[in-house]
């Protein structure tokens, strides 16, 4: 890996994190795309960026997550499933999942199909759940179980996340802001474990690579949370499931 591929990389984690077309799927596709050799490395790299994207939500939310202590307690029931589903099949994931093209083009194309018929069926109750500390903390740790789906690449966090959410009622701002907040946790967990793991075989140029992808993730993240915002208040989810069945049919015709 070099200077570009890292920045490269950090634009697309930083882009498609908080979009329903899954960053993991996305990163792992243009890594093929770019010839990446499949190493410990890339693997960590591509669970590590996505902090970066992560730590864009924390400057743009930080008041909620140093202040509102029902929000915070609510954010830790819903990591209770993905951080246990995580820690238990992290060899499963790291080895086998996270080198799977199919997999991630499987995921994205049911994902895709997922979406458009939920969209099209979805029908937002009058009363549905429009503050964060209205939230049950039923609805909280369910949240968190839709979530763990995404250990499989190609699935999407934010779409699962997302999804559930409107499933349990509520509305959907409001889900995708608990959306960005829960992947701070998610992400913490997820690279703080893995560099404990790998951290101690990288080099230090491979480190400055790594610092790299980080920041670029969290410059492009911090543009791309203010886009979706602004668009789940006049739009549906439609679109990306549109777009994921088509990067699928280019992937498998061209590529």
């Amino acid at each position: 890996m070099d200077l570009w591929t890292s920045i490269i990389l950090g634009i697309v984690e930083g882009f498609s994190e908080f979009l329903p077309i899954s960053s993991t799927g996305h990163l792992i596709l243009t890594g093929r795309l770019l010839g990446l050799e499949e190493s410990e490395f890339v693997k960590s790299f591509e669970i590590a960026i996505q902090l970066g994207a992560i730590l864009s939500v924390v400057i743009l939310y930080w008041r909620t997550l140093l202040v509102d202590r029902e929000v915070i307690k609510k954010v830790a029931v819903s990591f209770l499933p993905t951080g246990i589903i995580g820690f238990v099949l992290y060899k499963l994931i790291k080895t086998v999942l996270l080198g799977s093209s199919s997999v991630v083009l499987w995921s994205l194309l049911i994902g895709g199909i997922v979406i458009i018929f939920f969209e099209k069926f979805h029908k937002e109750k009058e009363d549905a759940t429009e503050e964060l500390a209205e939230m049950t903390y039923r609805q909280a740790f369910l949240i968190g179980v839709f979530q763990s789906l995404a250990v499989i690449p190609g699935v999407s966090r934010s779409a699962a996340t997302i999804i559930g959410g409107l499933i349990l009622d509520m509305k959907r701002r409001t889900i995708v802001e608990f959306s960005f907040l829960l992947a701070v946790p998610t992400m913490l967990a997820a690279t703080a474990y893995d560099l404990y793991k790998n951290g101690a075989n990288f080099s230090l140029a491979e480190y400055h690579l790594l610092v790299i992808g980080f920041i670029t993730a969290f410059i492009v993240a911090l543009l791309s949370i203010k886009f979706l915002i602004r668009f789940v208040q006049t739009h549906t989810f439609i679109a990306f499931g549109v777009y994921r069945i088509a990067l699928v049919i280019v992937w498998f015709v061209f590529l």
